[in-house]
């Protein structure tokens, strides 16, 4: 596992990556800061099986602390990635 990203609490942080499906369409990217349990969907349903999907995600830790952002995305059958993705954040 890397080493958390470093960050400054009360200042925003930009993520940015790419989602495939090998041939099925990517229809959501999701991203969830409480381990998976609650996620919020970003409709990306314009995207072709045939090509990556880029994304982009932009997050503000209020306080000090650990965070984990977990990112995942949805194919056209409604089915999750098996395993999300966890960018790890220290906010001091």
């Amino acid at each position: 596992m890397l080493a958390p990203l470093s960050v400054e609490a009360g200042k925003p942080v930009c993520f940015s990556g790419y989602a495939e499906d090998y041939g099925k369409q990517i229809k959501e990217v999701q991203f969830s800061l409480d381990e998976g349990r609650h996620w919020t969907s970003y409709d990306v349903s314009d995207s072709t099986p045939d090509l990556w999907v880029y994304w982009t995600f932009s997050y503000t830790p209020l306080e000090p602390g650990s965070y984990r952002l977990y990112v995942r995305s949805v194919n056209e059958e409604g089915k999750p990635s098996p395993e999300a993705d966890v960018i790890e954040l220290m906010a001091t």
